[in-house]
């Protein structure tokens, strides 16, 4: 049997997150569901953030009410602080990945708090689960290889922050190149730092394409032993507080690449290229990836 490399879809947050179109909510719901028939197990599907400052993502509570809980399948709430943690609860969502930002810099801007606080801010979710129950909890770690306003991100940056989440009972984390500064060289560095740093830590990668290096930062990591790896349909996203941030590694592209190196990811790639199609329909743009030009093969 092939190896597994789960992919995890984040279309529906980080893919949509830094558009200028608004999606209605029952498309955003359509979205998920088209992905889901992909293939797709483990979405991100919503986030907990101020639509004040994130329109885009208004409507979380009514997305998720429209997603009944199905055996297998994971939707993802993001959230920032003790506020989102409640919502994500109160909504039923199957998990909540806590972000944390490797810089002050992009954390007062994205957040509204430095990483001291917002590592505070993690553990006082992670004991308000302890106490009152809850979803799974994931951190990403954003900006952990280079942020547009500090600059250049230390390994000792990182692994500081992920030793502090194992040490608190984090169990997986992702490794955010928020910005697509990252090269092969320096992610397999990284993960064999963190690694160190936090053994019993499952490690879950997520690349932006905006200098072209994703795919062969994704390669890199399954080398380095990496078996998780966020992608977003269509190769949309961005960070609307990210200066000409551009979108994630495109799910279709990245699995027909697994797929044609003989991994499985339980997707359908064909099948994500016309949902690509029919998202950038929705926000008036084409999607980017390389499998909506080109096509697949054979």
């Amino acid at each position: 049997m092939s190896e597994v490399i789960q992919i995890v879809e984040v279309g529906p947050r980080d893919g949509l997150q830094n558009e200028k179109a608004i999606v209605d909510t029952d498309d955003k719901i359509a979205f998920v569901r088209r992905l889901e028939d992909c293939g797709a197990r483990r979405i991100e599907a919503v986030s907990f953030v101020n639509p004040k400052r994130v329109p885009q993502m208004a409507g979380a509570e009514e997305i998720m009410a429209a997603l009944p809980r199905r055996a297998g399948r994971s939707r993802i709430g993001l959230v920032l602080n003790r506020r989102g943690w409640e919502r994500a609860v109160v909504a039923g969502c199957d998990e909540a990945n806590v972000v944390v930002c490797a810089t002050d810099g992009f954390g007062i801007r994205n957040q509204g708090a430095n990483v001291a606080e917002q590592q505070a801010a993690l553990a006082e979710i992670l004991a308000l689960r302890q106490a009152e129950g809850g979803p799974p909890i994931t951190m990403t770690v954003s900006v952990a290889f280079g942020c547009p306003f500090d600059g250049e991100v230390s390994e000792g940056q990182v692994v500081d922050i992920v030793a502090a989440a194992a040490a608190l009972g984090i169990e997986e984390i992702a490794l955010a190149d928020t910005i697509g500064v990252a090269d092969p060289w320096t992610v397999r560095r990284r993960i064999e730092a963190v690694r160190a740093a936090a053994p019993g830590v499952r490690w879950r990668m997520h690349f932006h394409d905006t200098r072209g290096t994703g795919l062969a930062n994704a390669f890199a990591s399954v080398e380095a032993g990496v078996r998780v790896l966020d992608a977003s349909c269509g190769g949309l996203g961005g960070c609307p507080f990210a200066p000409a941030a551009t979108g994630n590694i495109a799910t279709e592209d990245l699995a027909y690449m697994l797929h044609r190196a003989g991994f499985d990811t339980g997707l359908d790639v064909e099948a994500l290229v016309e949902t690509g199609r029919w998202i950038g329909e929705k926000i008036g743009k084409p999607p980017v990836s390389a499998l909506s030009r080109a096509g697949g093969f054979p």
